[in-house]
């Protein structure tokens, strides 16, 4: 009995290791392989990355597509804020959004239940202007129906005509989204899909920022 135990226990604490490093194979194996940018022209997007999120951060109107239907001024603390020609949009477990404004609210129950998963899910978006390419913020530039098809997959996973939420200043709301959130299905995950869905060379499975960022 001592020994299914003690096996048990190590096989509970290996499982991290195990994911860190599926992870790491995962982020390595490129999907899209021959993807390569427009040599002029097109739309052009950013992906961020705060050092545990990545988001997408796109123009409010291009290429036949208009976020403002769903980003309304209206959803705003401060409806001045959308002004901004850009929205920053993130996919994420809703417990753990909205109970963690800051990174010094997280805490490990939080971050278990979201390992564990949810299928209550919130589309974060923030209105922001155009954002400067540095270490944290990469652009990518798409053809326009590549574009379209990053807009398709992002608009998919909001639920039509779901009620906004504030979010953590005046210039941001979270919105009721489709999809599981778990340790396989990170916020990461959601943003190298969708850059795989419009064609971008990616990693086959992103779960961590770096996984997603070192393709950029």
């Amino acid at each position: 009995m001592r020994r299914r135990i003690a096996a048990i226990a190590l096989a509970i604490l290996a499982l991290p290791f195990l994911w860190l490093v599926a992870g790491a194979i995962g982020g390595a194996i490129p999907a899209n392989r021959g993807w390569r940018p427009p040599a002029s022209g097109g739309v052009t997007i950013w992906v961020e990355d705060n050092g545990i999120h990545t988001g997408l951060v796109l123009p409010k109107v291009a290429a036949g597509v208009d976020w403002r239907r769903i980003a309304r001024a209206a959803d705003l603390a401060d409806p001045r804020y959308a002004a901004y020609d850009h929205i920053a949009i993130g996919w994420g477990d809703r417990a753990f959004y909205l109970g963690t404004p800051t990174w010094a609210d997280v805490r490990p129950a939080t971050l278990l239940a979201a390992a564990i998963g949810s299928d209550a899910t919130l589309i974060h978006i923030d209105h922001i202007p155009r954002p400067a390419p540095g270490r944290d913020v990469r652009a990518v530039t798409l053809r326009p129906e590549q574009y379209r098809r990053l807009a398709a997959h992002i608009a998919a996973a909001i639920v039509p005509g779901g009620r906004a939420i504030r979010g953590y200043g005046p210039y941001d709301a979270f919105y009721p989204a489709r999809g599981h959130y778990d340790a396989l299905h990170t916020c990461n995950a959601w943003t190298g899909a969708a850059l795989r869905q419009a064609g971008v060379r990616m990693g086959a499975w992103t779960p961590f920022p770096k996984t997603v960022m070192q393709w950029l």
